[in-house]
């Protein structure tokens, strides 16, 4: 059980670095104070999709971590 767990964390880990690497390159921090101004349009399409895959993949990662402490 411990090892499909892992096994199944390193997946989700190794996904949630290709969703982020593969996210727009100016959509970074530092577009956050003041480098750009795309923080203020909205998100369409494959750029909303990768978001939403992030948040997602992170959640599960946490899941899986905490799951992993707690066996």
């Amino acid at each position: 059980m411990k090892i499909a767990l892992l096994v199944l964390q390193i997946i989700v880990s190794a996904a949630l670095i290709i969703v982020i690497l593969m996210q727009a390159s100016g959509s970074g921090i530092g577009t956050a104070f003041g480098g750009s101004e795309s923080v203020y349009r909205s998100k369409r399409g494959v750029e909303k999709l990768f978001v939403y895959l992030t948040v997602f993949l992170a959640v599960i990662f946490f899941i899986l971590s905490v799951i992993q402490v707690l066996i």
